[in-house]
């Protein structure tokens, strides 16, 4: 009779700690490199998020009753906070629909950041 040798498995767990989607975007325009490369990301981010606060304000603005996301729950309030970030992220990094709130924050803050 044999043993069976144990083997090293390794976890399917993550190691590392997870973060939220707020610290990735901080870690993504640390990285970026130059001054001003962070700037024109932190000037989009912020459209990004201004974008999805207006979406969030005016769902809140309209009659719900009989809405296609039916009876409000926060699994629904959730998931409409999740799209709104991401539609406003994916309208202010579009550069045929985004509102020109991060050119504009980017052209007056450029001659502040040294680079």
């Amino acid at each position: 009779m044999s043993l069976i040798e144990p083997t090293n498995y390794t976890s399917a767990m993550p190691t590392e700690p997870t973060i939220n989607a707020d610290q990735q975007v901080l870690n993504r325009i640390t990285q970026s490199g130059s001054g001003k490369a962070q700037l024109k990301k932190v000037a989009t981010e912020f459209e990004g998020i201004f974008i999805a606060k207006m979406f969030s304000l005016m769902d809140k603005s309209v009659d719900k009753e009989g809405g296609i996301f039916g009876e409000e729950t926060k699994y629904v309030d959730n998931l409409k906070s999740y799209m709104y970030n991401e539609m406003g992220r994916s309208l202010a990094n579009n550069p045929h629909s985004t509102f020109g709130f991060a050119k504009q924050i980017y052209a007056q803050m450029e001659k502040n950041v040294k680079d």
